[in-house]
């Protein structure tokens, strides 16, 4: 899902003001079977399931013919060449095989849901692809979420991200729904990703909040001692705010600037209470508590 790496301090100053049909298993009774390839005109008409039933089952397969051909088109896609569908009598669709990217997985899904007579999916699909170490897998989405979305306030966004066997867990805040989704979409396309579990959630929409987050960004960059914070958009100190209650998050040089961007953002009217995540980096081998 899925150049920002190219933005430049302006944007970051700125901001302050997403063929063919096979046979069943005999394992799977009366199974209509549909096989992914390239192209629909190669694909064969046949359609065939078994429940040791005979006849019935022959009618059971015309019944169920529309449907199965209706599912190939939707996977009738070069991302989908190595999946394979199987649909039984109630209307339950199971898709199995590999994809390259998660992105793939979760479209191979919707694209049958919204097949009329599918009632269920079950979605089996392995993803392929890169293999990094989760290690590996974070930093490179860490690095390309802190960019992701500067210009349009991404500074109050503050996204987590944890790895586990390929799996990204997304967490924290997002200021709007598009930011979330955003960042979910980042994840979802990026080589390497085996799964993505949402766990961010959208601060409240609130006039208040929004003035809040505004004035919290004017005290804290206001400050000199702070101001060099903007120079790099993918770092700054990171804002978010729900309901009155301000989260300061990312990293700082030094304890001195913790606590100064926690006193400033204490000060501004209306600001019910300040949880400070700041981690300080250090640039003279200081180190975070």
């Amino acid at each position: 899902m899925f150049g920002r790496l190219g933005v430049s301090r302006i944007a970051m100053l700125a901001t302050l003001a997403l063929a063919g049909i096979v046979p069943a298993s005999h394992a799977a009774p009366r199974a209509v079977a549909i096989a992914n390839t390239a192209s629909l005109s190669d694909r064969e008409t046949e359609f065939a399931s078994w429940d040791g039933a005979g006849s019935s089952s022959l009618r059971l397969a015309q019944d169920d013919s529309g449907v199965a051909a209706e599912v190939m088109k939707k996977l009738d896609k070069k991302q989908f060449k190595a999946v394979k569908a199987t649909m039984d009598n109630n209307g339950i669709v199971t898709l199995s095989g590999t994809v390259d990217l998660y992105e793939y997985k979760v479209d191979a899904d919707k694209r049958v849901h919204k097949v009329k007579g599918v009632s269920a999916v079950r979605n089996e699909i392995q993803v392929v692809g890169p293999t990094l170490s989760d290690a590996e897998l974070q930093q490179k989405l860490v690095e390309k979420l802190q960019y992701d979305r500067v210009g349009y306030g991404n500074l109050f966004n503050a996204i987590s991200v944890s790895v586990q066997n390929g799996a990204v867990t997304l967490g924290g805040h997002a200021r709007t729904d598009v930011d979330k989704d955003s960042a979910l979409a980042l994840a979802s396309t990026y080589p390497g990703v085996k799964d993505v579990v949402d766990e961010i959630e959208v601060d409240p929409v609130s006039t208040l909040d929004d003035q809040t987050r505004f004035a919290v960004a004017r005290a804290v960059y206001g400050t000199p001692s702070l101001q060099r914070y903007a120079i790099d958009p993918a770092k700054p100190i990171r804002i978010s705010v729900q309901n009155g209650h301000v989260e300061l998050s990312g990293a700082v040089d030094s304890e001195a600037d913790k606590s100064l961007a926690y006193i400033k953002a204490n000060q501004v009217p209306g600001v019910f209470s300040v949880k400070n995540d700041l981690q300080v980096v250090g640039t003279s081998g200081e180190k975070s508590k």
